[in-house]
């Protein structure tokens, strides 16, 4: 159980010394620029293909997707279990060469506030000026601009995403998608995603980035890995941000994401905190709109879906015969690599899981939309067999059937329960919206588990 430090380089010539300020830390050395004098892991490719539109961001807006990598590093590349005494909880530095070191220390305990709930963790920023070679990574393009998005929206190739990009297509608006992904199965749903609205809005101007960025295993050493990735959109924010910041103006960043989700109760009392995901949650979002306004740059994170549950977002969506066609080539499930403990190569197939909290309100919103649902998953039938809870694919569905009880024996208790995932006091007037949605974000789900029968075995 110890504390680590992370520090960013860029290139050989950085080479001042950092010292730690946390008692017996770690010290992991991360350089971000590659053999070519690129940016690494995923970076440079992202500043490229906004090079390739003929689209050039600030040096802020590279300094917070440096920030954001290197906290990505720390938070999949430390584990909790070894890391953390409360195998959660744990204490991480990072300290990142910026171009205006005094700016981004002022801003320091704002982030700080903002990582610690958004991950769980106790984090301590540090920043110090980038070596004299690097005074700049953004270089002039020598192209011309070819893209003139009025907006950006996170695409991840989940159903919300597919929807929220449709929706605004439909809208007349002419949106740039920004996508991060590391693995195959995210990479894959993204570009047959993206093709499935670039053919349906065929006369729209199409402009699609994506991101890989990422860090192999071995990054910081004698660690595992870390798969409960509550940082990860701490890096889809930033690269959006790098996007908007690139079109110059005011720019919108849509983050379509379900109101139920992003308030994410805990079904179980026992899941408090960072337990549980706040990836969207309202506090979230507004700290990183305070850190986007305090750093300059004219761009605001919004979630147009914050008051509408997932089958309200498919029921009302922009074109329901689409989303129908298409639903099933979206990726939902939080962990689609369940693949590899099937025995049969035959059946090793790519699908969702079918159990886990996001296939289950993936499984309930179709239903409630009115939608067919041909998505391929393992547990099918919900209704097949008693689902035994001591294993995988009955806890979550059990943790359901209890929040339905327990919310239907106390009803007023919705006013309480949408304070427990974190704080709600930037939208004092929004606490009955947010009531609905929580309320009918839970009984979609009893819908769907109508019958169900889950108990140890």
């Amino acid at each position: 159980m110890r504390p680590h430090t992370l520090v960013a380089r860029l290139g050989t010539a950085d080479a001042e010394a950092v010292q730690p300020t946390l008692v017996g830390a770690h010290v992991t050395e991360i350089d971000f620029v590659d053999v070519y004098g690129r940016l690494d892991f995923g970076l440079g490719n992202a500043l490229d293909q906004l090079d390739a539109l003929g689209l050039v961001p600030s040096e802020r807006a590279i300094d917070l997707a440096l920030l954001a990598a290197t906290v990505l590093a720390a938070d999949t590349r430390i584990s909790r279990e070894a890391a953390a005494q409360d195998a959660w909880t744990r204490e991480i530095e990072v300290c990142v060469p910026v171009a205006e070191p005094a700016l981004w220390q002022q801003l320091s305990p704002l982030m700080r506030s903002t990582l610690d709930f958004l991950t769980g963790d106790k984090w301590t920023l540090r920043f110090r000026p980038r070596p004299s070679s690097r005074e700049r990574l953004a270089t002039a393009t020598e192209n011309l601009r070819t893209a003139h998005p009025d907006c950006v929206c996170l695409f991840s190739g989940g159903l919300d995403s597919f929807i929220g990009a449709m929706d605004l297509f439909a809208a007349g608006a002419t949106p740039l998608l920004v996508s991060h992904y590391w693995d195959g199965v995210a990479s894959k749903h993204q570009k047959m995603c993206a093709e499935r609205l670039k053919a349906r809005f065929a006369g729209a101007a199409f402009h699609h980035i994506r991101a890989r960025v990422g860090f192999p295993k071995g990054v910081v050493e004698e660690s595992l890995v870390e798969d409960t990735l509550r940082g990860r959109s701490f890096m889809f924010f930033a690269l959006a941000a790098l996007a908007a910041d690139a079109l110059g103006g005011d720019i919108t960043i849509y983050v379509p994401e379900n109101g139920w989700i992003s308030l994410n109760v805990p079904l179980d009392p026992l899941r408090l905190g960072s337990l549980s995901t706040r990836t969207t949650h309202p506090f979230y979002m507004a700290r990183m709109n305070e850190l986007l306004q305090r750093l300059g740059m004219n761009s605001r994170l919004e979630n147009p879906y914050r008051f509408k549950t997932k089958g309200q977002m498919a029921r009302d969506c922009a074109d329901h015969d689409f989303l129908t066609s298409y639903a099933k080539e979206t990726m939902s499930c939080s962990s689609p690599g369940k693949i590899r403990f099937v025995k049969e190569k035959e059946q090793r197939q790519q699908k969702h899981c079918g159990y886990c909290v996001p296939c289950l309100i993936r499984r309930a919103s179709l239903l409630a939309g009115g939608i067919d649902d041909e998505t391929p998953y393992y547990l099918e039938d919900l209704r097949s067999h008693v689902v035994n809870t001591d294993r995988a694919e009955g806890k979550d569905i059990r943790s359901f059937q209890l929040a339905v009880s327990r919310l239907r024996n106390k009803p007023e208790r919705s006013r309480f329960d949408i304070h427990r995932p974190g704080p709600l006091s930037d939208h004092p007037a929004d606490l009955r919206a947010y009531m609905d949605v929580y309320v009918a974000g839970l009984e979609e789900v009893a819908t769907l588990l109508d019958g169900v029968r889950a108990e140890p075995l």
